[in-house]
């Protein structure tokens, strides 16, 4: 059904929710079983039902667009809901962001004596030295490297930070109606997402073959892959998304008034920028 000026959008009855929910649990139970030594075909399945799931969704959901069935309240519902989402990510990293920094500021200096706890190393860890970055007490993980912030990872903001850039030019040579500045600054983008998750797989390489750093280096292993390995995921995702913006743009799709989907993938990119600049500083800068 249509949406009228005045009225609510009522969607068809979908059997996407479904198929869906048959994907992600032939998935997770797929994944809990190779976990255990099974076969990992039935992960493979449903990961295969969950993009199979996407597609067919999303078409779905982008031909009504193209249709014309929806109307400003669709349109207010899709931001509210993207801001929800980006909300809920925003609490997803503040989560791992607050163990980061509670390890930092709170546990490790308890550990070594700080707050009236001067009975805590003697009792637990004689002779362990409250410092960060560290694997300790125990040593958790042998001896490592810290990952420094001159090198790749200055690489990958200086990345990041460009392809900010890059997705508002083609945000303003849509507003401009400019499809080829559009065309060219969401291809730009892509590259750039592109560019630095190959420098993070570089990054990972370095740490774990040179440097012994691995998720199993003590708190700090376990932190600093942790925040740049979610990160890392979000910036995939992304790109994903940017690459199936770009495609639409290039088959004509959003005009002046009506291009939400770009805005919403926009505002997510956005976003993983600020994040990254927030792992720039607190997991490689100031260790």
């Amino acid at each position: 059904m249509s949406a009228s000026n005045e009225g609510y959008y009522l969607p068809e009855p979908s059997h996407w929710p479904i198929v869906g929910s048959i994907g992600i649990f032939l998935m997770l139970g797929g994944f809990a079983n190779f976990l255990h030594g099974g076969s990992w075909i039935i992960m493979a399945t449903g990961f295969a039902v969950v993009v199979y799931m996407l597609f067919g969704w999303f078409g779905m959901v982008i031909n009504e667009s193209q249709n014309g069935k929806y109307n400003a309240q669709v349109d207010m519902s899709f931001r509210w809901g993207m801001s929800w989402f980006i909300f809920s990510e925003v609490m997803f990293f503040a989560a791992f962001f607050g163990t980061l920094f509670y390890a930092r500021i709170f546990s490790i200096p308890w550990l070594g004596g700080a707050s009236n706890n001067v009975m805590t190393p003697e009792l637990l860890w004689q002779g362990f030295e409250a410092v960060w970055p560290t694997n300790g007490p125990g040593n958790v993980g042998g001896d490592y490297e810290v990952m420094g912030a001159w090198g790749l990872p200055a690489i990958n903001t200086l990345l990041l930070l460009s392809s900010g850039v890059t997705v508002t030019i083609a945000h303003w040579g849509l507003k401009e109606g400019n499809r080829t500045k559009l065309i060219l600054g969401l291809w730009a983008t892509v590259a750039l997402g592109a560019a630095f998750l190959a420098c993070q797989v570089l990054e990972y390489g370095e740490a774990y073959n040179h440097m012994n750093l691995t998720i199993e280096s003590g708190m700090y292993g376990t932190t600093f892959f942790m925040l740049t390995g979610f990160h890392g995921l979000h910036v995939t995702l992304g790109a994903t998304m940017l690459l199936v913006i770009t495609l639409r743009a290039m088959k004509g799709h959003f005009t002046h008034e009506n291009h939400f989907a770009f805005e919403a993938v926009a505002w997510y990119w956005h976003f993983v920028d600020v994040v990254w600049l927030g792992l720039f500083i607190f997991v490689y800068w100031l260790v």
